[in-house]
């Protein structure tokens, strides 16, 4: 190696640099969903906590229907292919698609936390 050579990073160094930087539409399809799916959840603990012995079984299937659709549109509308060097914005059902594989696990971490919360009280 000459001494112009750049230095190797550990493993650990490119992995914490890339979740430091994560690229903008990855970021905004989470950020997204998240959106979608904290105010779902909310809703869900509030209706849980109002009517105890309630059946949320159809609430939780609304709600990881609504997070998935919801979620995917929103990611679709936020989310934009590179121009280049136009002005021109573009959108792709690749947007739609990248909301839809952010959607399923946050709805689902989502109802972790709130089914953790429930338990917890």
């Amino acid at each position: 190696m000459s001494d112009q050579d750049p230095d190797q990073r550990s493993w650990l160094d490119v992995q914490w640099r890339k979740a430091r930087n994560p690229p903008p539409p990855v970021l905004r399809a989470v950020l997204a969903n998240l959106a979608v799916a904290v105010v779902g959840g909310l809703l869900i603990l509030i209706y849980a906590i109002v009517a105890p012995s309630a059946d949320l079984t159809p609430w939780v299937v609304l709600f990881i229907a609504v997070v998935i659709i919801v979620g995917s549109v929103a990611t679709y509308l936020w989310v934009e292919l590179p121009t280049g060097a136009g002005t021109e914005r573009r959108r792709s059902a690749w947007s739609g698609v990248l909301g839809f594989f952010a959607a399923v696990p946050i709805a689902y971490i989502v109802l972790v936390v709130v089914f953790q919360v429930l338990l917890g009280r």
